[in-house]
């Protein structure tokens, strides 16, 4: 059977994306997504399930950080512990999941969390989540999924934008940036400051604990492409933020003026281009750095610098081996250098890797098969496989069957910190099964999702050996759901996930995972005005993994409006949290005594209802 005109068409795209400026459009398009296979394809060709929030996105929903947007996806769920947000994608551990910004790691070595809320959304061009196990291409920390951040984009012309912001909690925010290019080079320069005053993450009031825990930071960024010649590209991008976050000494009994001194920043380049009609080929070179130095703490063990430093490199080859089939080599490596006040044993290792990913697309079926090698220096080598069916049903739904492995790295701090760790631990691994089903039906676009991931040796304390080991294991069963439509003028997307995440030897549910979590956002235009509205539902969960800390569930509502006031000029005014909901996403222990026992648990706060006013000037130049 002959493939249509437009099937063929489809089928090409990533090979001769290049040729075009469809490589240059894909990171503006909803309708594409990069991250699921490492080239920009089709989103309902994607065989990951997988959410794209573009910088229109961003501005429609004033979201002013990357936890904010990420709230609204189907399976991840955020936790605020008194200043530090963790990211739960699927139910999975924050270490479980990988955080790449341009394509560069940006995680720390010792703690394994990226900090995703230092991160400035000035410089966002484009977030990406893809959900389910993706290490058969990235390697370690992809088993619940990908986060990866685009930088901001140049186009034509030149292109000013200055913003100014005010708001609750003594915050102010101003950025300015200038994109620009012709039909061979473009770059966007921007620059941003944040400040906030803050709030009081504690809510028994001790000591220094009840000050405000505010924030400041300052951030850059460049980004540059330039063709060469029809075939050959190359461009470099630099992100950059850095500042001070304040906490609180919640498990002192004398608690101080905490705050951490941080600075979280990539750079990468690259080089790519046609080299036959039916090869495409690329390198990558990156750097990125993570410091985070703690002061102030009562205990001085609390106070401290961690520091990683990681260099990288890759080179990814498409091979479009006729209309239907399709192969991917690359290969990977990446070394971690830790440094500071802690004395690890080993201060470095370095990774190779060595992948290959097969995709054929027919008319009845289609089908990828992917395979991954890593060889670590410290913790050995590892084998991830994936594949994946795809069976459409007429012309406006699909079936998507699929297995992944997956796997977490163990950090340094696992291996190697001083009297708390075990040279000999192994990766965590992780087998994935999901089904998928999309379709659209007059308008209206559904997705929906059933998985299971089961999880082998978990790093957790052995207090037999009084060492971490790889003892523990999880069973996450889940059900995702997403449904976008234009209901009465309204654009409507509704996100619903229903999880169990359950420790397999004790039966508990893992803490800080709330078993099902709603997202509806609703927003309208009415000419030069725009109106929307955010609501969040998450069922109760548990603080702690014996499960007898049980945080209550809640739901809150957010408004917004804009008002393109000119040309140049536009307002935007956003409300959260408008009923003023008091909740709680994690607990902490406040010892009674000075000795540090007993303890008691009392529930962090999360911010009440805020405002922030916003300018935006765009002029022409």
């Amino acid at each position: 059977m002959k493939l249509s005109r437009l099937a063929l068409a489809v089928a090409v795209l990533p090979a001769a994306a290049f040729a075009g400026d469809d490589a240059e459009q894909a990171y503006q398009l909803p309708s594409m997504v990069i991250t699921s296979a490492r080239q920009a394809e089709p989103r309902g060709q994607a065989t990951s399930a997988n959410t794209v929030f573009t910088r229109d996105d961003i501005e429609r929903l004033q979201a002013r950080s990357v936890p904010e947007l990420l709230q609204r996806v189907p399976g991840v769920q955020l936790s605020n512990a008194g200043g530090l947000t963790s990211y739960f994608l699927r139910g999975t551990n924050p270490g479980q999941t990988l955080v790449l910004v341009d394509g560069q790691r940006i995680a720390s070595a010792s703690s394994g969390i990226a900090r995703l809320d230092y991160l400035s959304i000035d410089n966002i061009e484009r977030v990406e989540v893809t959900r389910g196990p993706r290490s058969a291409l990235y390697g370690a920390d992809a088993i619940g999924g990908v986060i990866q951040i685009f930088t901001r984009r140049g186009e034509a012309g030149l292109h000013p934008q200055v913003r100014l912001a005010a708001g609750s909690n003594g915050t102010f925010q101003r950025s300015a940036s200038l994109a620009g290019g012709d039909e061979r080079t473009r770059f966007d320069l921007g620059a941003s400051l944040d400040e906030s005053r803050g709030y009081d993450y504690t809510r028994d009031n001790v000591g220094a604990d009840s000050d405000h825990d505010g924030q400041r930071n300052k951030a850059v960024h460049l980004n540059l492409d330039h063709r060469l010649n029809d075939d050959w590209k190359a461009g470099f991008s630099l992100n950059d933020q850095r500042g001070d976050s304040e906490y609180d000494d919640a498990y002192s009994y004398a608690p101080a003026e905490p705050h951490d001194e941080f600075r979280v920043s990539s750079y990468s380049g690259y080089l790519e281009g046609q080299l036959t009609s039916m090869w495409n080929s690329r390198v990558e070179l990156g750097r990125s750095f993570d410091r985070n130095k703690a002061v102030g703490a009562a205990e001085m063990w609390n106070n401290g610098t961690l520091e990683t430093t990681r260099h990288s490199a890759s080179w990814l080859n498409r091979l479009q081996l006729d209309a239907r089939n399709q192969l991917a080599l690359g290969a990977d490596w990446y070394e971690d250098k830790v440094d500071g006040s802690t004395a690890f044993a080993e201060d470095s290792r370095t990774n190779h890797a060595f992948f290959a990913q097969h995709s054929f697309k027919g008319e009845a079926f289609s089908t990828e098969l992917g395979l991954r090698h890593d060889d670590n220096e410290r913790y050995g080598s590892q084998n991830s496989w994936n594949a994946a069916v795809t069976l459409p049903v007429g012309a406006s739904q699909s079936w998507i069957a699929s297995y992944g492995e997956g796997f977490r790295a163990p950090t340094f701090s696992d291996l190697y910190y001083p009297g708390a760790s075990n040279p000999d631990l192994k990766a965590e691994t992780s087998k994935t099964y999901e089904l998928q089903w999309r379709g659209d039906f007059a308008g209206t676009h559904l997705e929906a999702a059933l998985y299971r991931t089961e999880v082998d040796d978990l790093i957790a304390w052995d207090s037999a050996s009084n060492m971490p080991q790889n003892i523990a294991k999880a069973r996450i069963d889940g059900f995702e759901a997403s449904l976008a439509r234009e209901v009465l003028g309204w654009q409507a997307n509704l996100g619903l996930s229903i999880i169990d995440p359950r420790d397999r030897d004790t039966g508990h549910t893992l803490p800080r995972r709330a078993r099902r979590t709603l997202s509806l956002d609703m927003d309208r235009q009415f000419g030069a005005f725009g109106v929307g509205g955010t609501w969040r539902a998450l069922s109760n969960s548990y603080a702690d993994a014996a499960n007898q800390d049980r945080l209550g569930g809640y739901g809150v509502l957010d408004l917004r409006g804009s008002w393109q006031f000119s040309e140049t000029l536009r307002w935007d005014l956003k409300l959260q949290n408008l009923l003023d909901r008091d909740y709680a996403r994690a607990s902490y222990q406040r010892p009674t005594d000075p000795m540090g026992f007993p303890s008691e648990t009392v529930h962090y706060k999360e911010a009440g209802r805020t405002a922030l006013l916003a300018l935006t000037w765009t002029p022409e130049l």
